[in-house]
């Protein structure tokens, strides 16, 4: 995607082209507080609905246990969370618009109960999850006029690794220009056609990856986006039965792919299925390749800027109103009060 009008028309284009400058002016404030609990309590649970969740928690997690951060940490949405034992936990919950239905009867619940540990992240001012929330934190982002959720993703996914970052007494500051530009690289990049056309033939279109929030925030936005069937495969659950109901017509998607395990992919689902393989890589692979630019521990920001690229080149191609869906809406379940 570009700046040439037909992309900008659409306030989902603005948004993504939005998001290297959030990065690059990201400043993370008034978070001692939230800092000393999450040392104290060493347990965090990250809760939210949607792309308000899927992206900025799992990121969080797989990032800290990579780095060694000697804290609990876990993710669920919120009516699941609802079902454990929290009280050893800050409890720390993502929501644009701030009263999303979910989230509100959870903190309620706890807030009752007596839990001290609760905080929040929005988009918005004097909200209804503001109210239960010891502290809540507001997003520089603003707010999204398109269905999808995009700046507001990447910026509550910052949010959550740079703070666990500080918990650890590291700073990814420094890094945040470099991670900026790669994003704004990724972003606009020209898509090879053959891309763009095995998305737009495709009958369902899946996105592999690891646990980390990336392929599955790709998978939604397919469905919003696009307008098509996707699904999320972790890891390299394509080798364990669903190449059963895959067909010739649909595409894989791998994103920063295991170079150990792509002899065994190709020969699964190229050579026995028949259907198209892409990687999105910071590498040379053995599939057509998107390449980005990997910045270390925060390049899954970049693979998350390229995916947005192809999708958006492709609803475009298909002539779709990328700010219009007939069913989904911005805020899913409302807080009705």
């Amino acid at each position: 995607m570009n700046s040439d009008a037909r992309y900008t028309k659409f306030a989902l284009v603005r948004e993504m082209m939005e998001t290297p400058g959030i990065i690059r002016n990201f400043k993370l404030k008034n978070s001692e507080n939230i800092i000393k609990k999450i040392k104290q309590t060493r347990g965090l649970f990250l809760t939210g609905e949607g792309s308000s969740r899927i992206f900025s928690a799992k990121n969080a997690i797989a990032q800290s246990l990579k780095s060694g951060l000697d804290i609990t940490l876990a993710t669920e949405g919120s009516l699941q969370a609802d079902e454990y034992e929290l009280s050893r936990f800050v409890v720390f919950a993502a929501s644009n618009s701030g009263r999303t239905k979910e989230i509100i009867y959870l903190f309620d619940k706890l807030k009752k109960a007596g839990h001290k540990n609760l905080f929040g992240l929005t988009a918005n001012k004097n909200t209804k999850l503001e109210t239960l929330a010891e502290q809540t934190f507001i997003l520089s982002c603003g707010s999204e006029e398109a269905v999808a959720a995009t700046k507001s993703s990447v910026e509550q996914a910052l949010f959550y690794q740079v703070l666990l970052a500080e918990v650890q007494g590291k700073s990814i500051s420094g890094k945040l220009d470099c991670l900026a530009n790669a994003f704004e690289a990724a972003l606009t990049a020209p898509v090879d056609s053959a891309v763009t056309d095995a998305v737009i033939k495709a009958e369902t279109i899946y996105f592999a990856g690891r646990n980390d929030g990336v392929a599955e925030e790709l998978a939604v936005k397919t469905n919003e986006i696009v307008r098509k069937k996707s699904d999320f495969l972790e890891g390299t659950s394509y080798m364990h039965g669903i190449q059963e109901v895959m067909s010739p017509t649909d595409i894989v998607f791998l994103i920063d792919p295991y170079t150990s395990e792509l002899d065994k992919t190709r020969s699964i689902l190229v050579d026995e299925v028949g259907l198209k393989v892409f990687a999105v890589s910071d590498k040379d692979t053995i599939f057509q390749t998107i390449r980005v630019n990997g910045i270390d521990n925060l390049s899954n920001f970049v693979y998350l800027a390229a995916g947005w690229n192809i999708l958006v080149e492709a609803g475009i191609a298909l002539g779709i109103n990328l700010d219009k869906t007939e069913r989904a809406r911005k805020v899913g379940n409302v807080f009705p009060g």
